[in-house]
Parts: C-alpha cells; structure tokens; sequence
C-alpha cells in the first residue's frame, strides 16, 4: 500500500512555472508527477491563469515571488484594485509617491468606492499592501533636472557593469516601447485635431492604433512592429491571414496595450526571433530587453525564457523618459516617415488627398507603417543608445547619413496637393507631431479607475468590436488569381513607361501561383 502522498504548498514562481510548462504543451499528468501535487491542483492552476500572471506581473520582487504561497486577498478588494491600478500610473510617470500621499489616496478611494465602514490608512495597512503585491519599496522620488541628471549617470554605470559581468554585446541588448498613433489625421490649413479624419462627407471618428517598436542596440535587428487595434478582424481585412501581415497584429477593445498581450507578445514573438537572430549572428543565445514602467509591462518575473537566458531590465522612472533609446528619435522618425509616405503616395496616383485619406483602410496603413519602421537606418537606432552605450554611437557614426524628414521636406509635397497648397510650416510641424506625446496604455482617471475596480466595462465599445467583426470572407482560387495576373502583365507590357523590375516582380508572383495550383492539382 502506497504512502499517503505529502503535502505541497506551491509558491507564485512554481505556479507561473508551470503555467509556461502547460502552455508549452506539457501534461497535467507528468507536471503533477514533478511538482508532487495532484492533477486537480494542476487543472487549477491552468483555470486561475490569468489571475496569477495578473498578480505575478504586479510584483516588484523575483524573490517575494519564490517565497509567497498565496494570493491572500484584502478585506478591502475594490480598494486594493484601485490603489494598485493608481500606484502603476503613477509610477509610469515617474510622478513622487511617498507613504503619506499613499495613504491619503488610499482614503480618497476607500470614500469614493462607496465602501462601508471606517478605513484607517495606517504603516500597518500600507505594509501589507506591498506584501500583497511584493512591492519592495513604495517610495518614489521625482528628480528633476539635476537629480534626474545624476540617476541618469547612476544608473548607466550600473547598467554597463550588468552587461559586462553577463558578458552581453550590443547584438544581444534589445529595447522596446509602445506609442500611438493617429494613423487617419489629416493636415490642414487651420489645425490639426488628433485621431480625427476631416475628410469631407465624414463623420469625424477617432482613428487610433498602439504601436511597439523593438529593436537592438547595433539597429541590425528591427523586429516586426507589433500593433494593438480595436478588432479583431476589421473589415480591410477581408479575407487577409492577420499571420501574413508586415506587423504582429493583436486586438484589445481600446486598442491599448495589455499585460496579456505584451505577454504573449513576448513568448511568442520575442523569445524565439532574437533567437533564430543570435543563432545566425554565431552568438550566444542570450538577451536583455529594457524596458520602462509602463503598467501594461509584466514583472521580470513574467518576462523571462524558458531557460532564463532571455529576459526583461527596467528603467528607472525618473530616467526613462531621458534614455530610452526608442524615445531618441527613433519612434519620431517612424513616424515621420509614415506620414511623408502617405503624403508621396498620394502625389504619385495623382488624387484628391481628402479623398485618399477617406479611402485609407488600416490595413493600408500597416503596410505603410511597416515601411516606414523598415525606413528607419539602424545608425539612427545605434546613436538613440548613445547616453547608455557611448561605444556603439563612436563605431557606427562613421557611416551616418541623416535621414530626417524635415518640414520643408513635407511642405514642398504639400504644394503639390490639391487644397492644401498653403498649409503653412507651423500646421505641418503639429501635424507631424500630433501624437508625439500619445502613450501605448491606458490613462485612467479617478472616476475610470474606481469604475474598472469596481468591474464596470464599457459594452458598448465591446458590442462595437463585434459588429466590426462580422465580415463575410471571400475565397480566391489559383485560377482567378492567375487570370488577374496575366491580366496585369498585359496591361504593363501596353503601357511604354513601365519599368522592367515592375514586370519581373509580376512575372515571379505569377511563377509562384502556378505553382501552387500544380501543387494543388498534385495532392
């Protein structure tokens, strides 16, 4: 007769352990042979995913992690939701937060959540607050000027000994950040409204995406952008494989970046490009991504390999906003090179340009957003890491060639758009810029954060998706597409301007459909 099998008490870390296990494709079986534990307790933890990974990726410490066993909830659970939500913002910002304004903030929700009873913000109450959350220090100081000069300082050097002792190169340091953008703003002669299209005959409708760009410190692996829209499958989407697009697209309702999606994001994407990268560079397979606090960024806990090799660094608040490599220029020039793109490609098919930005589908705008991002030189990205790295901007600024789009540059486009010859310098300036400043999460006021703690959602926004959603796909077979091919090849072969690459590129995608159809045939 077999011994009564022992006791385990699981803590956090094994439980996101096991969780990456299952999604990786292990059994429930086999895992509850390893951990000791039976497979109901593994079931459980598969159901209550969300909520540990929740949890994990609040947590400031690996090693309260390794230690805390439970998920002990408050008394107060709404407030602690709220408090929580609050502090992440604000530490985003890299806003001062001490014990004190914790604490009165603390009673502000507690009222205003419509709690009963009476609340005392005591040391108490606030120790066990980061307890709950491993939060290991709830002090955050806004150093401006000076300070912030000297955390600057404080922190590259610290950071250059990291990657010293993980004896890491330039090929193997990564960093990532989330914006957005008003991918249907239209200049004009007056002003210029964010995320709204002025198309004549239109509604004005906000036209909003969340982007992340993520690349390396030598600029010579750029990842596919990965893009944040509203639904799911769009209607310009059609019967597009969202797997083939030239970005990695996700869908959030608010089209805001997520823990969840950044999350999968990184497992999936992240993990396994910088790899098959590093592999073809004869590197170690080995990589850290900096990050900053934004509250849509899971904790080192979360983002980290299966082996531990690949993982997640954070800059501190008061300096991200000051070093972040992707905010030196490199998402501006994404941008710019995004719009002065739409601009060209309007003066090249000869239209109305209020009648191009009507018919301007997002999926035209991501194929345009991945050219733009593809435009970016990886000098321009190798001299953004120039206050962490300084070595990298010194071998590499011997081949730089600015690439700026300058608004003279833009303007002189304009001249040539019908209706918008006198946009002035000034509206194109704010036109270029309009959503410099525009996060890639969610900022909630105190009225939305005690709403979210409370669980309120917004339906209507849901209902919408879903509407958008219901799109009749169309099949195209090889013949039809083959027929449309060599229907275009006539019309090239016609027309006496045409270039030969323009027919060659045709000619090898019509190779590459009959091919397909042989092969269809053949199976």
């Amino acid at each position: 007769m077999s011994g009564k099998r022992k006791r385990v008490v699981l803590t956090i870390k094994d439980k996101l352990d096991i969780i990456k296990k299952l999604e990786d494709g292990g059994s429930s079986k086999q895992l509850a042979v390893i951990y000791g534990i039976g497979e109901t307790t593994v079931r459980d933890i598969r159901k209550n995913k969300e909520k540990i990974i929740t949890y994990a990726s609040s947590s400031d410490s690996t090693s309260l992690l390794a230690k805390r066993k439970s998920m002990k909830p408050s008394m107060y659970e709404e407030l602690d939701r709220a408090m929580l939500e609050w502090f992440n913002q604000q530490r985003a910002k890299g806003n001062p937060v001490s014990g004190p304004i914790c604490a009165k903030r603390a009673e502000f929700f507690f009222y205003a959540l419509g709690m009963d009873g009476d609340f005392n913000p005591s040391a108490g109450w606030l120790t066990r607050f980061k307890q709950r959350h491993s939060i290991r220090e709830i002090n955050i100081r806004n150093e401006r000027l000076s300070g912030d000069e000297t955390a600057v300082e404080d922190f590259c050097n610290n950071f250059r000994d990291f990657i010293e002792r993980e004896n890491l190169q330039p090929e193997q340091i990564y960093n990532a950040d989330e914006t957005g953008l008003f991918w249907k703003c239209l200049p004009s002669r007056t002003s210029v409204i964010k995320g709204k299209c002025t198309a004549p005959g239109h509604k004005s409708i906000e036209e909003r995406v969340t982007i992340m760009c993520c690349a390396n410190a030598t600029g010579l692996h750029k990842l596919k952008l990965c893009v944040v829209g509203k639904a799911k499958k769009p209607r310009s989407f059609k019967s597009t494989d969202t797997s083939n697009l030239p970005v990695s697209y996700f869908s959030q309702k608010g089209a805001w970046m997520d823990l969840s999606i950044f999350r999968q994001w990184f497992d999936k994407i992240f993990v396994p490009q910088v790899r098959e990268h590093l592999r073809s560079k004869g590197l170690q397979e080995k990589a850290v991504l900096l990050l900053d606090n934004s509250p849509t960024h899971p904790n080192e806990n979360v983002l980290r390999s299966d082996d531990g090799q690949i993982f997640a660094k954070y800059l501190p608040p008061n300096v991200a906003s000051l070093i972040q490599p992707s905010n030196q220029g490199v998402i501006a020039m994404m941008k710019r090179n995004y719009r002065a793109g739409l601009l060209q490609n309007n003066l090249e098919e000869g239209n109305d340009l209020r009648s191009f930005w009507k018919k301007l589908t997002l999926l035209d705008a991501l194929y345009e957003i991945a050219m733009a991002w593809n435009l970016v030189k990886p000098v321009t990205i190798s001299r953004a890491w120039k206050k962490i790295l300084p070595t990298i901007e010194e071998k590499e600024s011997l081949d730089f060639d600015e690439e700026d789009i300058s608004v003279a540059a833009v303007a002189t486009i304009l001249q040539h758009t019908k209706g918008l010859e006198n946009v002035t310098p000034e509206n194109v300036e704010k036109w270029l810029e309009v959503d410099s400043t525009e996060p890639g999460y969610e900022v909630l006021t105190d009225s939305e954060i005690i709403r979210r703690a409370q669980g309120q959602t917004d339906e209507s926004s849901e209902n919408e998706e879903e509407e958008i959603e219901l799109i009749p796909e169309k099949h195209i077979n090889h013949a039809a597409a083959l027929q449309w091919t060599e229907n275009l090849l006539d019309y090239l072969e016609q027309q006496g301007d045409m270039i030969l690459p323009d027919r060659l590129v045709i000619r090898k995608l019509r190779a590459t459909i009959r091919n397909k159809q042989k092969m269809t045939k053949s199976s």
